[in-house]
Parts: structure tokens; sequence; C-alpha cells
């Protein structure tokens, strides 16, 4: 089972976010890190990513759910479609309003109970930005370890304003304040890659999923070394389609030099561990 752990289908909400009404914008990053478009994302085909998938041999994908500013919003009610419609292909992440506690903990409650598998928190993306050791955050963060449901944490990127907003250390806070919270830190903390890794070795509740900053971007090799060697049972596979074709990127990953055992755990395994599956 390989499980692609960020993929955006071309349907509902998402079509009006950045990375499809952008579309030029979308394809000039998908060049800059070594691919050519995926057609399923130029055409928003939702057939073409499922052959796409079926291809590249993908059995389920992690649909993230956002509340952002400019990088625009998908609702949960998007993402729960989406993964009604097609209960084996996709696992849902909610997202949540973060100035609302109470209603922040009562939406993730839900999205639990309704079958969602993670809450996704993208702290300087949102309209009014946050940083992730923002004390707003900390009952959200307290609600998701009492309830067991990992988080992903966008903190790499285009992850704020400005590169402040990716600062590892303040992730550092957040993992060492709630060590039996799960955080999945999205884009891999790039550009911090050093700095992220490090904080994997010391922090065993932080899985790291670099997705489309895997992709010959500056430092990609230490996501590698780190994937074949200590972090091999936290390192986790993803596409970031649209930005990453999930064919071609997965043909592309699956030659990378880890070890067959470590390459089946970053593409599957450790994921249905973190996941419960």
């Amino acid at each position: 089972m390989i499980i692609d752990f960020r993929l955006r289908p071309p349907v509902g909400g998402f079509l009006n976010t950045l990375m499809y009404s952008a579309g030029e914008r979308r394809d000039g990053f998908t060049r800059t890190v070594g691919f050519e478009p995926s057609p399923a994302a130029q055409k928003q085909s939702m057939e073409l990513l499922l052959k796409e998938m079926d291809e590249a041999d993908i059995t389920k994908g992690v649909v993230v759910g956002r509340l952002a500013g400019v990088l625009g919003s998908v609702p949960n009610e998007d993402v729960q479609r989406i993964v009604a419609d097609y209960p084996d292909r996709f696992i849902g992440a909610a997202s949540i309003d973060p100035t609302n506690r109470v209603a922040a903990c009562q939406t993730i409650t839900s999205a639990v109970k309704n079958g969602f598998k993670l809450v996704n928190i993208e702290p300087g993306s949102y309209p009014v930005p946050m940083y992730a050791d923002d004390r707003r955050l900390y009952p959200i963060y307290a609600h998701c370890e009492d309830l067991g449901v990992p988080v992903i944490m966008m903190v790499g990127g285009t992850a704020g304003p400005d590169l402040s907003y990716s600062d590892p250390i303040r992730t550092d806070r957040v993992l060492a304040d709630f060590p039996k919270l799960n955080v999945v830190v999205a884009h891999g903390g790039w550009p911090w890659v050093n700095e992220i890794l490090h904080i994997a070795f010391r922090r065993t509740n932080m899985y790291l999923s670099p997705d489309m900053y895997f992709s010959r971007m500056p430092g990609w090799e230490e996501y590698v070394k780190a994937a074949d060697t200590f972090l091999s049972d936290r390192m986790l596979y993803a596409s970031s389609f649209p930005f990453c074709p999930v064919r071609d990127y997965k043909q592309w990953f699956e030659k990378l030099p880890l070890k067959r055992e470590n390459l089946e755990k970053v593409m599957g395994g450790n994921a249905r561990k973190l996941l419960k599956l």
C-alpha cells in the first residue's frame, strides 16, 4: 500500500485555491523541481487524477482541508464529500478556525467522529497569520493530543508572509510542550533542512513530509540521508499534487538511494502506523 500524504484533487473548493486558479504559477514551480505538469492538474480532471494514481500504484491519498488567506480555503465539507465519493482512495484531514478556541475544539471532535484522521494547522497562512507556538493554538494542540489525533503543521515553503513563519525553533517548542502529540511537518520545514532534521532527531513525536521540497530543491539530499537512517520510521511520502505529478513523482522517488525496507516504510508503512490503518 502506497499512501500519498499530500494530494489535493481538482474538485470542490480546491478549484478556488491558488494551486488551481493560478495555473501558470503552479506549472512554473512544477518545472522548477524537474517535472512536467500533470494533465490532471491542467485539465482539472478527477478522472485523469484517478488514472494517474492507478498508474503509479498509489492506494490512498491524504486530502488536506485548509482555512487560508491568500492561498485559498477548502472547507471540511468538501473534503468529507471527496472521501465519501471515493472511500477507498482518500483520507481526510480537517481544518479549523484557530481564532475561536471552543469552536475549533468542537470542529475537531466532530471531524474525528465523522472519519477524519488528521487535523491540518497552517499557522502563517491563516487570514491573520500566527506563529506555530502562538498561545492561541495551544488549547487546540492539547485537544488533539487528548483525542490522539495527529496534526499536520505547515511550517515550510510558503508558510506565511515571511520566512519567520517557518522558524524551526517555534516548531520545536510545540513538539516539546506536547510530547504525546504526533505532528507531521508538511513541506519538510524547508528551507531549514538541517535544523528540522536536528529537531526530528530530538523529538520522536515529529514526522517529516518534505513532499514537493524533496524533489531536487537545495538540501534535498539531506532528507534522503535521514529517510535511510534515523528517520526511516517517521518520514512520509507525498507528491503535493498538483504541484508535482502523481505518477512521475512516484517513478522518480522510488529510484532514490534508499534501502528497500526503508523505501517501503516511507512510501506507506509509516503512514499506516501513524493513521492506525
